[in-house]
């Protein structure tokens, strides 16, 4: 199944519906679907690749994205906030490409590569006559994502036209969308969100609406003023959303579903959002790079219910998901070990790297987690987080959400840092609430005693103005500890 199959669905059974940007001026299917084989005219014609897109997500990414497909190359979003030499670096790795930047990025590519701009992309598709052209690789890649690369180096996660279009075809009815829906993707184009959410909601004929550049009050704008009925933000976007808000409701009345993911999401967060969201259901999607986006679902039933919240819901169907020990043997209900998956949607691959799956199928997702009796399964955080102190395998998760349930603390973030006696130490570096009363280091770490066991009370605590998130809200682990040696520096100065 190839990705430019489902939008010839589209364009043949609601080809005169607005599917991209405004009810005024937007993108009909029909008009997707044309502007994507002009675009592979394009592609075919430049002796391109791929396509390589540098930009903020919209408009011309969906036309881009089609194009590639009905070209039959991969197509390449890059984070344009990476530095300038990576950057370049990655470009040249994915030439003969044909490149779609916006004008600061290009800027910083210098004379490497010419290129379109959106604009140039836009106009150029709408001007070439559309041609087609058979695919002749039976399951090509559709899309090369780099992950975020937290803890190591980098790698392209390759998404072929059947990953992909398992994840949309198991999890979206088709045309199931009343014409008055819309849906506002706040996340960039180099995050699978940003793609699997474009390409749901365009095959269930929900209209989209790209919001290029996050801001919490242009977000809740926009929302109003489009009608938004589905949204999709990552959990720093809605704790500023939360925050902007203050004490008032969000006074959205047309979302009727607001998803959350990419990252944990603190429980004060949540809790507040349900309170300023009294009409909205919230939905918990978690989902790696390398699963074509979501693999399980915490619907908004189960935010009724406060012990569900801490879950990431119940697997997806056409996802199989084991817990297994350190000997990949499969745990039973209850007990924690790191999660395993398998599905059509489920890629496990990367670009110039083989042996990503078990002989079974198996991908390993690398997080620590458990299923409970009822199916539903908690994420305990990245296996390469894991703090070994004294033997003792400890979940930074686990403290984190502790301390972040103290009423002085605004953000937690926990990591191991060397020990000779121990192995490692618990560090936890602390963002207090500017209106509460600033905690100190002996009453948070009586806190965490209090609710677990001595040997997760960390050891050192320090408190900081702000944690090293991504633009997408993870934890950049690499730093977390280089910012809490700088605040250990500071406070014995």
């Amino acid at each position: 199944m190839n990705l430019l199959l489902l939008l010839e669905m589209a364009a043949s059974g609601f080809g005169d519906r607005v599917v991209l940007g405004s009810p005024r001026d937007g993108v009909t299917a029909a008009d997707l679907h044309t502007r994507a084989l002009s675009g592979a005219a394009l592609i075919r014609r430049s002796g391109a690749r791929s396509v390589v897109y540098l930009a903020g997500n919209g408009v011309a990414f969906a036309v881009a994205l089609f194009s590639g497909a009905a070209a039959g190359v991969p197509v390449v979003p890059l984070n344009y906030r990476l530095g300038t030499d990576r950057l370049r670096e990655l470009v040249a790795a994915h030439e003969p490409a044909l490149i779609i930047a916006d004008d600061a990025s290009a800027a910083r590519l210098n004379d490497l590569s010419a290129r379109l701009t959106p604009e140039d992309w836009m106009d150029r598709t709408a001007e070439e006559a559309p041609e087609t052209a058979p695919v002749t690789e039976s399951d090509p890649i559709a899309l090369l994502l780099y992950t975020s690369g937290t803890t190591a180096a980098p790698k392209a996660a390759v998404l072929r036209h059947s990953h992909v279009s398992s994840y949309v075809l198991s999890t979206v009815e088709f045309a199931g969308a009343h014409a008055a829906e819309a849906a506002l993707v706040s996340v960039p184009p180099y995050h699978v969100a940003g793609v699997s959410n474009t390409v749901s909601n365009l095959y269930a004929g929900r209209r989209v609406v790209h919001l290029p550049s996050f801001d919490p009050g242009r977000w809740l704008s926009v929302a109003r003023d489009e009608g938004i009925t589905h949204a999709l933000v990552v959990p720093t976007m809605l704790a500023r959303i939360v925050e902007h808000l203050g004490d008032d409701p969000a006074g959205v009345p047309a979302l009727t579903s607001l998803a959350y993911g990419g990252a944990p999401m603190p429980a004060p967060v949540i809790e507040r959002a349900l309170r300023l969201f009294p009409d909205t259901g919230f939905v918990n999607a978690y989902g790696l790079t390398e699963t074509s986006s979501t693999i399980a679902l915490l619907g908004p039933e189960d935010h009724r219910d406060p012990a569900r919240l801490a879950s990431a819901g119940r697997i997806v169907p056409g996802v199989e998901a084991q817990v297994r020990d350190e000997n990949g043997e499969p745990l039973p209900p209850g007990e924690s070990g790191t999660l395993w998956v398998r599905g059509d949607q489920v890629s496990g691959e990367y670009l110039g790297v083989s042996g990503a799956r078990d002989p079974g199928g198996w991908f390993h997702t690398r997080d620590r987690a458990y299923l409970d009796a009822d199916g539903y399964l908690f994420v305990l955080g990245r296996a390469d987080d894991t703090i070994i102190r004294g033997g003792e395998n400890i979940a930074p998760a686990e403290i984190e959400e502790v301390l972040r349930a103290h009423p002085a603390v605004a953000d937690a973030a926990v990591t191991g840092m060397p020990d000779e006696e121990w192995g490692e130490r618990i560090a936890a570096a602390i963002v207090p609430r500017a209106e509460a009363a600033r905690p100190t280091p002996d009453e948070l770490r009586d806190h965490v005693r209090d609710v677990l066991r001595s040997s997760k009370t960390p050891d050192i605590v320090v408190l900081v103005p702000d944690l090293p998130y991504s633009d997408l809200g993870k934890l950049a682990r690499r730093q977390l500890a280089d910012t809490i040696r700088t605040a250990l520096r500071i406070s014995h100065a």
